[in-house]
């Protein structure tokens, strides 16, 4: 089964243990598994960690580095996409398309230069915040800041991020920051990696409302396989994705739902350990009821109609 990933932090992993190569590893997203998956596309993330960092734009620059050496060393399965069109010929070429996004607006340091270089070094996505406040906006995490949107310059990314025919991802983001995103973009939205709230009562969660919200204006939200994220079984076991899949169709249609496992950045789940895996989930929605043409959608058809309505 083709699918197209939308997140994992493998290129954090490479910049942390210089050792690790893209090629081959023992994580759970490397150019073999990905060879081996049916893989259309992976979006590989450029993860900021504030608190590892006081240069978090240089930072990025650097692991854009890493990225584009590591895409070099696997060329023969790998090449770097930045647009639908490119995705398309990459596919019909037989190579996996590889996606360069980052995690922490706190990168841009409040520039919008920063994000027009960032975009010329090949980023087409970022997720406005992680985990801490920052020039843009503010978090979901612990649920502290839920009722604080974004920032006056926030406000203004999101417009430059249409026009420059970038991806605004509003996972990790606060509740009030997703309805400032919904109110100023003229341009589709995601969440890359997040689950459904009702189902999971956690604030990197979207509320129903979000959902319905994605799914009426042509956003995406991609499957986190983070167990805390899922459910409570401690694991991340394949029928609780499949219960989150369940919940987000009910509210926004199956349009809106991707994948977005979060590899590399989560206790890897022993169900689905690695992205070589993806399969099993394929065959556990099957087994669920779910028809042949609705998997494709889950898997890859949608993430190409977002695609292509968002960087085309």
């Amino acid at each position: 089964m083709n699918f197209v990933d939308f997140h994992c932090d493998t290129i954090y992993k490479l910049r942390k243990d210089p050792s690790l190569e893209l090629r081959q590893n023992s994580l759970s997203v490397d150019t073999e598994k990905l060879r081996a998956s049916g893989s259309l596309a992976q979006f590989f993330a450029l993860y900021i960690d504030l608190a590892e960092t006081k240069d978090p734009f240089d930072e990025a620059v650097r692991m854009a580095e890493i990225f584009r050496r590591e895409l070099d060393a696997s060329s023969d399965v790998l090449r770097f996409s930045g647009s639908f069109e490119e995705l398309m010929e990459n596919q019909r070429q037989g190579y996996v398309s590889s996606f360069l996004t980052v995690e922490e607006g706190a990168a841009l340091e409040g520039k919008i230069s920063n994000l027009e270089e960032l975009r010329r070094l090949g980023v087409r996505l970022i997720t406005l915040t992680w985990n801490y406040p920052n020039e843009i906006g503010y978090p979901a995490f612990e649920g502290k800041y839920m009722d604080r949107g974004l920032t006056d310059f926030g406000c203004e990314l999101v417009e430059a991020m249409n026009h420059n025919r970038m991806i605004i991802d509003v996972s990790h983001l606060s509740d009030r920051g997703f309805y400032d995103v919904s109110e100023i973009s003229k341009k589709p939205f995601m969440a890359s990696h997040s689950n459904a709230r009702a189902v999971t009562n956690v604030p990197r969660n979207l509320t129903d409302d979000m959902i319905r919200f994605l799914g009426n204006n042509g956003g995406l939200i991609g499957i986190n396989f983070e167990k805390t994220f899922l459910g409570c079984s401690a694991q991340g076991k394949i029928c609780e994705m499949v219960r989150h899949i369940n919940h987000i169709r009910s509210k926004g249609g199956i349009e809106v739902i991707a994948l977005g496992s979060d590899f590399d950045g989560i206790d890897t789940p022993p169900e689905i350990s690695d992205i070589s895996q993806m399969g099993r989930l394929a065959e556990a929605l099957c087994e669920s009821g779910y028809s042949g043409g609705d998997i494709e959608k889950i898997f890859y058809r949608n993430a190409l109609r977002f695609i292509r309505d968002t960087l085309s």
